[in-house]
């Protein structure tokens, strides 16, 4: 595991101080839970507890939502992860005449829960090693595209099989290090899910993008949503005849919450970690891709704010898309910043080249490991020499809706002529019926002018691109000329009379061949088919890329493994982990010191006229009163908001439970300090810092302002 501390390395008899020798960052796969002594980190439950392949366990309470997590919180499938988690759901379900996002959305009864479009939920059953089988593909004597189009077609026939042999459950294979050892989950999946309370926006997003990845924080980051199967427990889609999912087992909620130092932990999905990967890969983040994306994405909200701000119906088309950009943007800022502070690509540089000196000190070594650095290092020059291309070809799918459908189409369309396990994940017929409903989700949030704005930057991030690079299909578009009228004319022509924004038109293409959608008079279409070459010649140059990294990165971790004396965890990818730490303050700078609990005392000082800082009347009131019930702290005399803790979190963790010592829900995890947001590329015990929703405010809320008792009863709070 880890080292919790920066640590001495003896090389050749020499002692230096090196970055290689990684803090405790504690994500550890459910494989790895026995390797911890729980009780030594402060906790009163034992690794069965934890995951019991045989029994019940609390790993049978956790869900996988999306790209979130969350938690069954009753026997009746009723479910707790963040507002942010369900926003998109909320945002669905909205309109000017019920605008939930703004009024926030309770169900009174059972029949009152609507549908969460979008939402679905995986519950962890099992998992094994399957290393040897997906590396049995390959061989020495593959080319580099080769091997990872072998790696894939492995992983994508073992889930086949799996999923045949186990019907109403989905499969997946992860890569746990790269190229070297892969792992099957299986996964209980319900499509079923429905909302059942989300609190206005004024507590689920209070302080908006302005409080973002910002501590001290205020918001009352929570909803509720319930799980639903069909009447003989299997998976089934919405029908009102289904019925509440009863879990294998579901989370006490603890009303008494946590004070400071006391110990946690964390059961959740984490979406993608890097530390393993070098400093080359860092300087392409750094140089070239995140400094990109957070342009593009800051110009898209911008452009969609200002289009919204007349015209509430038009800024519910909106809302969810600027949520997810501006989370997407300041991350990356914070990233960029901490690169930065921390100079972690020298840093990384300077561990590189003991490394390199430790390898080359033995013969064996270097003949094995001798070019591993260097490999991998090209493969990432090349690519930050090709950035200028194939980041605007990236950013098409991201810069227009109609387009990315058409794009969505052409692949479609090409990979189900295809036998099944030779097609790319997102065209297994299992996955067809949620691609329609992407499709409808998208158009719902269609709106022209924001179009055409999106497809007009595109194309003067293509004029910018250096000659010998030029994307030809939008080169051909507007005929090389990249001018205000040119571009207007072509848009003009391709959205006009355009059918992509009916998804009828949509479902009936999904069944057409590949020259059938030629014939097609859309110009959309022609442009996402013209693009497809471009986009092929780039999957196949990601393939040979990926097979180089896949074999390198293999070969890394093993001599650092050799180096460091000591083996490592798995990057995050987006399955369950396990992760442990403190409620616990921090200094982010010289004289300044955060404690670990904020209070409704800080809401109320924030509160102000308009939003982000718009407190509900009643909220105010309460607090005036000093209405706590029984959710006050007993030493801040008030009632607490959120927590901080030094726990190792990212992406994915959004909505997972905080819990005490005995295993007990007390908060819930949705964002991260703002010196955190480097902890994708390292960790660091003195400023990584992660952000719940304290229970107590959670229930507070639900029972004072969303007045939903029975929420509490059924949970078992009363």
């Amino acid at each position: 595991m880890y080292l919790r501390n920066r640590a001495l390395l003896l090389i050749v008899g020499l002692l230096v101080v090196s970055s290689l020798v990684f803090s405790d960052e504690g994500m550890y796969p459910i494989s790895d839970l026995k390797k911890i002594n729980l009780k030594k980190i402060g906790l009163q439950i034992s690794a069965k507890d934890l995951y019991n392949p045989n029994g019940v366990s609390l790993i049978d309470a956790i869900v996988h939502l999306g790209g979130c997590t969350g938690s069954f919180v009753s026997n009746d499938g009723l479910i707790l992860t963040n507002h942010h988690c369900a926003f998109g759901s909320v945002a669905a379900a909205s309109s000017t005449e019920h605008d939930y996002v703004t009024d926030g959305f309770l169900a009174k009864t059972r029949a009152d829960e609507i549908p969460a479009r979008g939402q679905s939920v995986r519950l962890i059953e099992s998992y094994r090693d399957v290393s040897t089988e997906v590396l049995s593909a390959v061989s020495d004597t593959m080319d580099l595209a080769a091997r990872t189009r072998a790696i894939s077609k492995k992983m994508s026939e073992i889930v086949a099989e799996t999923e045949k042999a186990q019907a109403g459950r989905r499969a997946e294979v992860a890569e746990m290090f790269t190229g070297k050892s892969y792992v099957l989950f299986v996964y209980f999946f319900i499509k079923d899910v429905r909302l059942v309370y989300a609190p206005p926006r004024s507590i689920g997003e209070f302080g908006g993008e302005d409080d973002n990845w910002v501590w001290p924080r205020h918001t009352g980051d929570f909803s509720y949503l319930r799980a639903y199967v069909a009447p003989d427990g299997t998976p089934a889609d919405y029908s009102p005849d289904n019925i509440p999912y009863h879990p294998k087992r579901f989370l006490k909620v603890n009303p008494a919450g946590v004070d400071e130092n006391d110990a946690v932990f964390i059961l959740g999905y984490p979406g993608r970690t890097f530390r393993h990967r070098t400093a080359s890969f860092l300087a392409y983040e750094e140089r070239s891709r995140m400094p990109f994306i957070a342009d593009l994405f800051e110009w898209q909200i911008n452009t969609m704010e200002e289009l919204s701000k007349n015209d509430r119906a038009v800024a519910l088309k909106h809302d969810a898309r600027i949520k997810g950009l501006a989370n997407t943007s300041k991350n990356y800022r914070g990233k960029l910043k901490g690169l930065e502070r921390l100079q972690l690509v020298a840093s990384k540089e300077a561990d590189e080249r003991l490394l390199q000196q430790y390898i080359e000190q033995d013969p064996a070594r270097k003949a094995k490991y001798g070019n591993v650095l260097a490999e991998i290092a090209a493969v990432y020059a090349e690519m930050s020499a090709a950035a200028p291309s194939e980041l605007v070809l990236d950013a098409t799918r991201m810069s227009s809706t109609l387009l990315g459908i058409a794009a969505t189409l052409s692949d479609a369309v090409s990979e189900l002529q295809k036998p099944e396990a030779d097609r790319l994940p997102a065209y297994l017929d299992r996955n067809i019926p949620r691609l329609k409903d992407n499709f409808e989700q998208q158009l719902k949030n269609y709106y022209e002018p924001t179009e055409r704005a999106f497809l007009t930057k595109l194309f003067s991030l293509a004029a910018t691109i250096p000659a010998d690079q030029r994307i030809a299909a939008l080169d051909a578009a507007v005929g090389g000329d990249y001018s205000d009228a040119s571009v207007e004319r072509f848009l003009e022509h391709a959205i006009g009379a355009t059918k992509l924004s009916d998804p009828g038109f949509l479902k009936e293409v999904l069944a057409k061949t590949p020259a059938q959608l030629d014939s097609l008079n859309e110009p959309l279409v022609r442009l996402a088919k013209g693009l497809a070459p471009e986009s092929q010649r780039l999957r196949e140059v990601r393939q040979r890329r990926e097979g180089a990294l896949s074999k390198n990165y293999a070969l890394l971790v093993d001599v650092k493994a050799e180096y460091l004396k000591t083996s490592f965890i798995p990057d995050a990818n987006s399955t369950m982990r396990f992760t442990y730490g403190r409620i616990k303050g921090y200094s982010p700078a010289d004289a300044v010191y955060y404690s670990p609990i904020t209070t409704l005392r800080g809401v109320v000082e924030k509160s102000k006229k308009e939003f982000p800082y718009a407190t509900p009347e009643r909220i105010l009131e309460l607090a005036k009163n000093k209405d706590y019930g029984r959710y006050k702290h007993p030493k801040l005399n008030d009632v607490p908001v959120a927590i901080l803790y030094d726990m190792d979190t990212t992406g994915g963790n959004s909505g997972s439970p905080v819990m005490n010592a005995k295993g007990e829900l007390i908060g819930l995890n949705f964002d991260r300090a703002f010196e955190a947001t480097i902890n994708d590329y390292a960790w660091s015990a003195s400023y990584s810092r992660s952000i719940a929703v304290d229970i107590r405010y959670v229930l507070w809320v639900t029972e004072k302002l969303g007045e939903a008792k029975w929420l509490l009863e059924e949970m078992g709070v009363r």
